[in-house]
C-alpha cells in the first residue's frame, strides 16, 4: 500500500522556491532571497522565513517580475507541470511578463551580426592594432 503524501502547513521560503522551480538549486534560492529579489507581501525576508498557503510573493528573475500567490506547499521538487500547481500568478503579472518577453524578441541581440571567429584578415588587423607601441 503506497504512503499518502504528507500535507504541509508551512515550510522555508527558499525550499518552496526550489520546489516550485523558480531556482535550480536551494542555494540559489537562498542567495536570491538574501539579495532581496524575493519579497513576501512587499517586505524583504530571510531564506529561513516560514511560508504558508495564501502568502503573496514577488519574485524577480533577471528583468522579469512574478507576482504570485502560494496555493500549495511541496516537500520535493517535481515536474514543471506539477510545480505550476503550487502557485497562482496574478493577471497583471502575467500580462506584464508577456509584454516584456515580446519586447525582448523585437530588440536584436547586441552581437547578433558578429559571425563567430574573425577571419584571417580581421585577425591580422587586430594584431597590428594591438601590437603597436
Amino acid at each position: 500500500m503506497p504512503a499518502e503524501p504528507l500535507l504541509l502547513a508551512a515550510m522555508r521560503i527558499d525550499k518552496w522556491l526550489w520546489a516550485a522551480r523558480f531556482y535550480r538549486t536551494r542555494a540559489l534560492a537562498a542567495q536570491a532571497v538574501a539579495a532581496g529579489r524575493v519579497r513576501l507581501a512587499g517586505n524583504a525576508v530571510k531564506a529561513a522565513h516560514i511560508l504558508r498557503c495564501g502568502d503573496e510573493l514577488e519574485v524577480n528573475l533577471g528583468d522579469l517580475r512574478w507576482t504570485i500567490c502560494v496555493i500549495a506547499l511541496a516537500q520535493q521538487r517535481r515536474s514543471a507541470s506539477e510545480a505550476r500547481q503550487l502557485y497562482h500568478e496574478s493577471l497583471a503579472s502575467s500580462e506584464r511578463r508577456t509584454a516584456q518577453e515580446a519586447a525582448r524578441r523585437l530588440v536584436p541581440e547586441p552581437a547578433r551580426e558578429l559571425g563567430g571567429r574573425p577571419t584571417k584578415k580581421a585577425g591580422r588587423l587586430i594584431r597590428n592594432f594591438t601590437d603597436r607601441e
